[in-house]
């Protein structure tokens, strides 16, 4: 089978997968309580953003995960709506038909 529609799912990398199952299967902790176990995930998660910021040359504080496609696009297309430079220039957008 050949799978065409990597615009709404990709497979993820082995690396990754391998990097990610511990979070998926025994420390599943919210990063944003206070207990032990969810501040070893804050951990990781922000151990995440310093590579991921440092892959790009961004500062840590620049990377934003989201939950998914459409979150991205909409923080991207409010960030440049409201970036100062920005403030005289009009942003259309609508639905895409094919």
């Amino acid at each position: 089978m050949i799978y065409a529609d990597y615009a709404a799912t990709t497979p993820p990398d082995p690396r990754v997968t391998a990097r990610m199952q511990p979070y998926l299967s025994e420390q599943f902790y919210n990063p944003s309580s206070i207990y032990q176990d969810a501040r070893k995930v804050r951990a990781a998660v922000e151990d995440a953003r310093r590579q991921a910021a440092q892959l790009i040359g961004a500062p840590p504080e620049r990377i934003f995960f989201t939950s998914g496609g459409t979150e991205s696009d909409n923080l991207a297309v409010l960030g440049t709506a409201l970036h100062p430079s920005n403030r005289k220039r009009h942003i259309c957008s609508g639905q895409a038909f094919l």
